[in-house]
């Protein structure tokens, strides 16, 4: 309670500064809300519905409510995007009130420096649904980093080829202070809607050599039928263990207001002890009942011969889960 009364005090200053200053202050994000059921019986829930690939119970359920308060005034603004509900909490480590927080100078209309901290570059899915097509996440995404505290510096060299170089703690610190001293490199290339993502450094969770490498892009094969392709490798010498796996998005616009796609994804750990994989198809539709309001019915398939499905593990070899969802978007 203390934090959501500090964060609304934060967005109150904000809204009287840009009153008084005649800045540009701007209000957007998204709400979310579930039905889900495991297809088959005596399994406890679906996978994906949260983030850490929790299991979630069979039922209606609340996903999470996120407002992003945006002020600028000049070269420099700011930005406080606050996120509440169960799906924020299992992405953020400040218990899902602060989903991002940062400062930011346009110190040229090339380079742009940011500082605070925002959500990750790594991967092709995020922490919001309104932002993703499928409902349920990947296990790439949650495999990968959710958001990072430090310093960027994003370069805009053309309209198609860009650079961001980053400084950040570890991602995986939950306190927002880095006692160990050990940091995270980050860095990005863009050409043409294509991104190579790249960190390395300490991971928060006792390794300090931890190597994420990631492509993410897609085509626009046709007017109405798009590729979303997402691939990532990590590994660490020190854990003697990583993952890798690949992603499709296969999307098809039938309407304005309905389109329907599916996402194949292998997954797979590595360790000393031997690795495990997973496989997943997630078959989606969004159907747009207004212009904020999405409708979106999901099929989806996980199974695994080495019995890793998250929330499953040890045993069951397959689940099917069926979702309904809805996303309003503001």
């Amino acid at each position: 309670m203390k934090k959501l009364i500090l964060s609304l005090l934060f967005v109150s200053s904000l809204i009287v500064n840009a009153q008084e200053n005649k800045g540009t202050f701007t209000v957007s994000g998204s709400v979310d809300v579930y039905h889900t059921s495991n297809l088959k019986s005596g399994s406890p829930g679906s996978v994906g519905i949260l983030y850490g690939g929790s299991a979630v119970a069979n039922g209606f359920g609340l996903g999470m409510a996120n407002t992003i308060f945006s002020y600028e005034k000049g070269k420099a603004g700011v930005v406080a995007d606050l996120a509440y509900g169960p799906r924020a909490n299992a992405a953020n480590a400040y218990e899902g009130a602060i989903n991002q927080l940062y400062a930011y100078y346009n110190a040229s209309d090339k380079v742009t420096l940011t500082l605070g901290q925002f959500n990750t570059w790594y991967g092709y899915e995020v922490i919001s649904p309104a932002g993703n097509f499928n409902y349920s996440v990947s296990y790439l995404f949650n495999a990968g980093p959710f958001s990072h505290t430090g310093l960027k510096l994003d370069y805009a060299a053309t309209e198609d080829l860009s650079f961001m170089f980053a400084v950040t703690n570890p991602h995986g610190l939950v306190s927002g202070a880095n006692p160990s001293n050990d940091y995270q490199l980050g860095f990005q290339t863009g050409y043409k809607g294509q991104f190579f993502n790249l960190a390395y450094g300490a991971d928060g969770f006792g390794f300090t050599d931890v190597l994420y490498l990631d492509y993410t892009g897609g085509f626009d094969l046709s007017a109405s039928f798009f590729l979303g392709i997402n691939a990532a490798y990590s590994n660490s010498s020190d854990a003697d263990a990583g993952y890798r796996g690949a992603a499709l998005y296969l999307q098809n616009t039938f309407s304005d207001t309905f389109s329907l796609g599916l996402r194949p994804e292998y997954f797979q750990t590595t360790a000393a002890a031997g690795d495990e994989s997973v496989t997943a198809f997630t078959l989606t539709g969004n159907l747009s009942l207004t212009e904020s309001l999405t409708i979106i019915p999901e099929i989806r398939y996980d199974t695994s011969d080495d019995m890793i499905i998250p929330g499953f593990m040890g045993t069951e070899k397959n689940m099917t889960g069926a979702t309904l969802a809805a996303v309003y978007s503001f």
